[in-house]
């Protein structure tokens, strides 16, 4: 079972709450460790990553709680190795269809590959009011 760090925890701040169940459940299914980036963004944050090109809108789901960005943990060190993401990303598919949430990785997208990224569905999640639906 991983126990998640203080940072994770903070991490983890107004984010949706089902998924603080994928990231309980994933806690307790996986075999690796990980830690939780960032999940809930101001909007000067998302324009700051924008400015910068780590991210590529400023309709992020971070803006509303609706994402988190995690990373694999490796010899006792954060992982950027495309490779580590893959490997563990069925994981994640597979503790948010144990807490009975739909997810979406950002591994899967096609035009721009977000490894560390984990959102719950648009059309499942829409935004009301700039809040949790």
């Amino acid at each position: 079972m991983i126990t998640l760090s203080q940072r994770s925890e903070r991490s983890m701040d107004g984010i949706h709450p089902d998924l603080i169940e994928v990231i309980k459940t994933m806690c307790q299914i996986s075999q690796d460790d990980f830690t939780i980036i960032c999940g809930l963004r101001t909007l000067k944050e998302q324009e700051h990553l924008v400015a910068i090109g780590a991210s590529k809108t400023m309709k992020s789901r971070h803006l509303t709680g609706h994402a988190f960005d995690w990373a694999p943990i490796v010899s006792g060190k954060l992982s950027w190795d495309a490779k580590d993401y893959l490997r563990i990303i069925p994981v994640w598919k597979e503790a948010a269809k144990t807490a009975s949430v739909s997810i979406e990785s950002g591994g899967d997208w096609i035009h721009f590959k977000d490894y560390p990224h984990i959102q719950l569905p648009w059309k499942l999640y829409p935004v009301v009011g700039g809040s949790h639906a």
